[in-house]
């Protein structure tokens, strides 16, 4: 109720001129760090329970229901480059079927996404391996994504604090920014990620900083535009903050939002030979 924008202007209207009426009688000056210590909690941040709740919004508008894409990955660096062409599937927060189809030496390469657990495919050796948790930090095939960014995506939501901060203008829209703090004992590798989320739930950035809230890398959402019959972020950068030179563009060649895929398609056996 603290928080009520209504209620605030209401005791603001009500209290203010008590305060100066009490002044002139008194002929004393009520300090004005008394008048914000007293009612500083009319005036804070969204609640947690608002923030998550914005948090969630956006979550769910960039995962949807279900989704089948082809993007093309560019992992670049200061000597070298590589482009790969993947096509995806996505049912809900909780699972994703990567594959990659070009270029051609790399074409059958898979990662299956079921809640946390995470498996890869192999053509090669013709093996599907289950990630351990000592390897869910590691690169996503060799991006500046970890496999644990992709495992625990949806743990954004459940496992941290999330407050309202501050916020901007993009394009004419509002922006709140987010601050997330891990809660006690989540077991989660980011020390706090703070959120660039539009008013109309788009994701516009989101920074991942370690447990010494030193700031690693960060997450850009560009390009916003019609796709997949909503304004949807075209492109993503990752980029390490310490090197320039190090970033994982993903950008969405195709986008098709669906309300449900066939169960069968996030399996092993379709990890192996996705359905076309």
């Amino acid at each position: 109720m603290l928080n009520d924008p209504t209620r605030c202007k209401a005791i603001k209207t009500a209290v203010i001129p008590l305060i100066e009426q009490e002044s002139r009688m008194t002929k004393k000056i009520i300090p004005i760090a008394l008048f914000v210590f007293m009612f500083a909690p009319l005036y804070s941040g969204a609640s947690s329970h608002d923030a998550k709740a914005l948090v969630e919004a956006g979550f769910h508008y960039i995962r949807d229901k279900a989704s089948v894409s082809r993007v093309d990955m560019t992992i670049h660096r200061s000597d070298w480059q590589r482009v790969f062409t993947l096509k995806a599937w996505t049912l809900g927060d909780k699972e994703s079927l990567f594959t990659i189809i070009a270029p051609a030496k790399d074409a059958g390469n898979g990662t299956l996404k079921k809640g946390r657990q995470m498996w890869m495919y192999n053509p090669k050796i013709n093996r599907v391996i289950k990630l351990p948790p000592s390897l869910m930090s590691q690169s996503w095939m060799g991006s500046d994504f970890s496999n644990n960014d992709l495992a625990k995506s949806d743990s954004l939501i459940n496992e941290y604090t999330h407050t309202i901060i501050g916020t901007e203008r993009h394009e004419g829209k509002k922006v709140f920014i987010v601050k997330s703090i891990p809660k006690p004992k989540a077991p989660v590798v980011w020390g706090m990620q703070e959120l660039k989320i539009r008013e109309d739930n788009l994701f516009l950035e989101q920074a991942f900083y370690d447990e010494d809230l030193k700031l690693v890398k960060v997450l850009k959402f560009l390009e916003i535009q019609m796709l997949g019959g909503k304004l949807y972020p075209k492109k993503l950068i990752m980029q390490k903050v310490d090197d320039p030179e190090k970033y994982t563009v993903v950008e969405y060649k195709t986008l098709l939002f669906k309300e449900s895929l066939p169960a069968g398609l996030f399996t092993l056996s379709n990890l192996k030979k996705p359905k076309r």
